[in-house]
């Protein structure tokens, strides 16, 4: 018999223990503990970034000598830390590529996104909702990522769950699907980590 919901389960408490804004927090630590995708001097892309949970992790990693960016359609409250930098960004504007490099000029070695869809508890929907945000971060990590960097996309599983597989496969070495410990257990959500970014080669 599965566990009834508990929005303040261990993972909830521990996370305001820590001093986390979410327990996302912990979903990006372990991923990054467990695959290695990324370390100090780095530089890392996050996006759909609010509250900052994912951010706060990523800024231990990378230091204060690399970058950590995070964007979001919301404010977030600031870091406190001169080499996190976040600007409120609608991926879906034109403008998108050009207020993130007006951030970082550089490419990142990691593209993550913990983006998720408002579900309405309607499965399909809410897995091709999912699928949309997945695909729209795929294409900000492609025109942003070095050459063999890394990506981390959260995705809900459904019937076109395989179908995201194979479009990350044509821009990445490596693709692996995890599902970090602090998920909830009656989520279907999963992350697609992409390693070895096969970026085009410059004209």
């Amino acid at each position: 018999m599965a566990k009834p919901y508990d929005p303040k389960d261990r993972f909830f408490l521990k996370a305001k223990a820590e001093g986390f804004r979410a327990r996302s927090a912990f979903k990006i630590e372990e991923i990054l503990r467990r695959q290695k995708l990324l370390g100090k001097g780095g530089a890392v892309l996050d996006l759909g970034a609010a509250p900052g949970g994912f951010l706060q992790v990523l800024a231990e990693v990378v230091g204060p000598h690399g970058v950590a960016v995070g964007v979001d359609i919301v404010e977030m409250k600031g870091f406190g830390k001169p080499w996190v930098k976040t600007a409120v960004v609608d991926l879906l504007a034109p403008d998108a590529l050009d207020r993130i490099r007006a951030l970082h000029a550089g490419r990142f070695d990691l593209v993550t996104s913990d983006m998720a869809p408002k579900t309405i508890g309607v499965k399909v929907t809410d897995e091709a909702r999912s699928l949309e945000l997945s695909r729209m971060a795929l294409s900000v990590a492609v025109e942003t990522l070095k050459r063999g960097g890394s990506f981390v996309v959260k995705v809900f599983m459904g019937g076109d769950f395989p179908i995201f597989q194979k479009e990350m496969r044509v821009h990445f070495g490596k693709v692996e699907v995890v599902r970090p410990e602090a998920t909830r257990e009656r989520s279907f959500e999963v992350f697609v980590v992409g390693r070895m970014f096969s970026a085009p080669p410059l004209p």
